[in-house]
């Protein structure tokens, strides 16, 4: 890609990848597989200005969320984010966009892994579920695909510091802050955590249809 090109962005079309399945909310963990293999399989690499308005086709995003035991790797952006719409939020989810040359979706998120993160370690990469939220701009156009990682004890730092600051967190810690979480790291905080035991209303990350 010359200077001065759009970045290619690996985008399916909607109505190929959800088949016959509804669009829901939250993290689909039962009854994916069909909608994984068409998310790896079935897109093509388009330029990114296009696609983030584009509301026939949804952006595969590879999406992290890395833990040392009962802490949670939590990562706040900063106003030199590329994403305005993301600015300030907190995030529990280390991934982006798939790029030509990235290897599918598991060579896409080491590639972020290691953009992202300050790391001598490439974690395993266990399967989780598709994220899916249509009632926000930026989730309409993209489809995440989570990940859990350990650290195990090990360092772990952010690597932007200009983008991002970031640090192992007890779970309350993450909770305290879940109303300036990103949308994505609420859903899958709670299906991964599971409902705050406290009492927390934390009902978004249940699977459910959309309403129309």
């Amino acid at each position: 890609m010359s200077e001065g090109d759009p970045e290619l962005v690996y985008a399916v079309a909607r109505d190929a990848l959800f088949g016959d399945v509804d669009p829901w909310l939250g993290v689909k963990r039962d009854g994916v597989g069909a909608i994984l293999e068409r998310a790896e399989s079935a897109g093509r690499y388009v330029p990114r200005p296009g696609a983030e308005t584009d509301r026939s086709i949804k952006q595969i995003i590879p999406y992290l969320v890395l833990r040392d035991g009962d802490r949670f790797f939590l990562m706040k952006r900063t106003r030199a984010g590329g994403d305005a719409r993301l600015h300030d939020h907190y995030t529990i989810g280390v991934g982006g966009h798939l790029n030509p040359g990235d290897g599918g979706i598991l060579g896409g998120l080491a590639r972020e892994w290691r953009e992202e993160l300050d790391a001598n370690f490439l974690p395993e990469f266990k399967f989780v579920g598709l994220l899916n939220d249509d009632t926000v701009d930026v989730g309409l156009h993209h489809l995440g695909i989570v990940y859990l990682a350990e650290a195990a004890g090990r360092s772990v730092g952010v690597r932007e510091t200009h983008k991002l600051s970031g640090s192992f967190e007890d779970l309350s810690a993450v909770r305290g802050v879940y109303d300036r979480m990103e949308t994505w790291s609420q859903l899958a905080l709670d299906a991964i955590a599971g409902a705050d035991p406290g009492g927390r209303p934390s009902g978004r990350g249940a699977e459910r249809e959309i309403s129309e």
